[in-house]
């Protein structure tokens, strides 16, 4: 019976350790992978290899339904052995919560052209909550409960009913002789749990408080606006219907992505060009380019990472307008855009450039477009995702063959469409 009972609780501990083992590594992987793949550097040196992680991430979030679903057939089990340790019960409830949260939040971004963009932001949110909140916890359970349930003494297993008074004296004469061992001052279980609160605290609180500022849009969150780098005067003078904005002011948080160091203009080295195949080359400077007539436009913006803004208030000049204003020589069938960090372009056809709702945007609910969002100029194509909307928009080509765009060669679709637009 003695060996029976040995039996059981070796393979029942190594399932359990199994398990454990499975979610530490791919939670360590899916949160290195996650992090990279929003990181500013790494999506530059990453390149094409980026398509490749995100990838990556999704299968090896689909994986992790694995150690969950096979928990999952021994928690009957497991919760028996459980009774009577209501901690250890809301622990495993908390990870479960993280685990099923983190998949079926996953899914619907990885899905987010079915899902719609807000059902999509609503995913993202809760992605990234359950992340700051519960993958500190999730790694050190997994770490420290393998080193737990290694040892015998300390694993919630205990007889099957009927057996308890039959192991009852060695339970408690390993009791005993662990009394009798000498106690060290701190333990290795209690040294990674301190070890990463103060990480915690030092490291990713502030940030968790800054990101739960911009997620909620408490007042001082939008950071962005106060620290505008952009140093072009004139300002330029709103339209009444940009102040107040018509839209009621953006509801959402922009996220800053950007592939090289953000840059920042003055009056002395920015200038706005329309050339290649148009019947008039136009070249601004600031001060006559803020002097164009502007228009306003309300319309929400959509990341493909997920991700959306919505009830924008833009002011620009329609790029229609500008097309007609240069000429649009009839060899032309692309229009290029040029981004002032001199890395990034994109391109539209004639009939998508043409669009009444794609515009070269100047101002933001009212003000001056920063520099973190892509100010001072950017366009804006609202039935498209916004790598298409191109960030410091400083040059368009008028151009006769295809261009591929910086995200298009590195795996992105060249097709952008919204589910809901009007295609043209």
């Amino acid at each position: 019976m003695g060996k029976a009972l040995a039996r059981l609780r070796k393979g029942y501990g190594k399932k359990l350790v199994s398990i454990h083992m499975w979610n530490a590594w791919l939670v360590l992987f899916l949160a290195v992978s996650g992090l990279l793949l929003v990181g500013g550097f790494w999506r530059e040196l990453l390149g094409e290899g980026r398509v490749w992680l995100k990838w990556a991430h999704i299968a090896f979030g689909l994986v992790l339904l694995v150690p969950v679903i096979y928990y999952l057939l021994l928690a009957a089990k497991h919760w028996k052995r459980l009774k009577g340790k209501g901690p250890q019960k809301a622990n495993v409830i908390f990870v479960l919560i993280l685990l099923i949260g983190w998949i079926v939040s996953g899914i619907v971004l990885w899905q987010f052209r079915l899902a719609g963009p807000r059902a999509a932001n609503s995913a993202l949110l809760i992605h990234d909550l359950l992340t700051w909140v519960g993958l500190p916890v999730i790694i050190y359970h997994s770490i420290t409960r393998v080193k737990w349930l290694k040892e015998p003494k300390k694993r919630s297993i205990v007889p099957e009913p009927g057996l308890e008074s039959k192991y009852k004296i060695i339970g408690e004469s390993q009791k005993s002789a662990a009394a009798q061992e000498p106690q060290p001052m701190y333990s290795r279980r209690g040294f990674i749990k301190v070890a990463v609160g103060a990480g915690l605290a030092v490291t990713l609180g502030p940030t968790f408080v800054r990101w739960i500022g911009r997620s909620l849009q408490l007042p001082g969150a939008a950071e962005y606006a106060a620290g505008n780098a952009n140093a072009l005067l004139p300002d330029p003078v709103p339209l009444p219907d940009s102040a107040p904005p018509i839209g009621g002011g953006a509801e959402g948080s922009f996220r800053v992505y950007t592939v090289t160091d953000i840059p920042a203009f003055d009056n002395s080295n920015w200038s706005f060009t329309i050339d290649g195949l148009v019947d008039q080359k136009f070249t601004w400077n600031w001060e006559e380019f803020v002097k164009l007539q502007r228009e306003v436009q309300v319309s929400d913006f959509h990341c493909v990472t997920g991700w959306s803004v919505y009830k924008n208030t833009w002011e620009g000049l329609p790029l229609a307008k500008l097309l007609d204003m240069a000429g649009v020589r009839e060899q032309a069938t692309m229009v290029k855009f040029y981004s002032g960090d001199g890395v990034y372009t994109d391109s539209l056809t004639l009939a998508q450039a043409r669009m009444e709702d794609v515009m070269v945007a100047v101002m933001h609910d009212g003000k001056p477009i920063p520099n973190q969002l892509g100010g001072p100029v950017r366009l804006v194509t609202p039935q498209m995702y916004a790598y298409k909307s191109v960030k410091w928009l400083n040059r368009i080509e008028l151009i006769e063959e295809d261009h591929v765009g910086y995200w298009e060669q590195r795996g992105y679709d060249k097709d952008a469409w919204l589910p809901s637009a009007k295609r043209v």
